[in-house]
């Protein structure tokens, strides 16, 4: 690999647990190009949720390193990477706030302009659907739904340059979850790189342009959409599930 070429690159990254030497992940190498639209899978232990979070400087790799358009992620502040790389969680808190005081809150911190917050979450607000009766509740009267497209508006307004979502789509119906993923698609069009844990495959083969598999911390696949054997990725799937049910029993 040529890491200059990439957006964001791993160069055998590995991330241990800290009272073990397990491996959450095990040297692990790729690379994002600007605007690709990535989606990771893996069945439960593959170390997705834990890629995120390291993307996001939530962890910190045990070993190898990790570049942001070339730059040692670990040399950039830690919040000035996560308004470059953010992360939008499964189960997204709103802290307290109504849904219009959660979307607004990250440009607030930023000191924008009223007239300029307000143009940026009616924008989202309006791209997501998200009905204005929503916008006076707390996160007590929403669904786990609702609150993932709420904490996806809320990452969107401020226009990242990589959005890294973990099952944004678990607790939508099918015409909500295409709904998002076409918002996610134009982003990406627009220059945005997104990043996605899904384990919807059919959602994911309609999403992706590069697919990373990940099998027990281990990257055993990183290849454009078009090259994947979708049938056979599936197949992999299930009997990873089922071999690690029947450890597990």
């Amino acid at each position: 690999m040529e890491p200059q070429k990439y957006q964001l690159y791993l160069d055998r990254v590995s991330l241990t647990t800290p009272v073990s030497s397990y491996y959450l992940l095990k040297d692990v190498s790729f690379g994002m190009e600007e605007g690709s639209r990535v989606s990771i899978v893996g069945a439960s232990g593959a170390g997705k949720t834990s890629l995120l979070r390291l993307l996001n400087r939530l962890s910190s790799p045990t070993g190898g390193s990790i570049y942001l358009e070339n730059q040692d992620y670990r040399k950039i502040p830690v919040m000035q990477l996560r308004q470059q790389v953010t992360l939008v969680l499964q189960e997204s808190r709103l802290l307290g706030m109504s849904v219009a005081e959660a979307i607004a809150y990250p440009l607030k911190l930023r000191g924008l302009k009223l007239n300029e917050i307000r143009q940026r979450c009616d924008y989202w607000i309006q791209q997501l659907n998200i009905p204005s009766d929503w916008l006076s509740r707390s996160e007590l009267q929403l669904s786990v739904g609702q609150k993932q497209l709420v904490a996806i508006a809320r990452a969107a307004v401020i226009q990242p340059k990589i959005l890294l979502l973990d099952e944004p789509t678990s607790a939508l119906d099918i015409g909500k979850a295409h709904l998002v993923l076409g918002v996610l698609t134009a982003l990406a069009k627009s220059g945005m790189t997104i990043v996605m844990v899904n384990h919807q495959l059919d959602l994911v083969q309609q999403f992706c342009t590069q697919l990373i598999h990940l099998k027990q911390g281990e990257l055993i696949l990183d290849s454009h959409s078009s090259e994947v054997d979708w049938v056979k990725l599936g197949e992999d799937l299930i009997q990873t599930q089922v071999q690690q049910g029947e450890e597990w029993n």
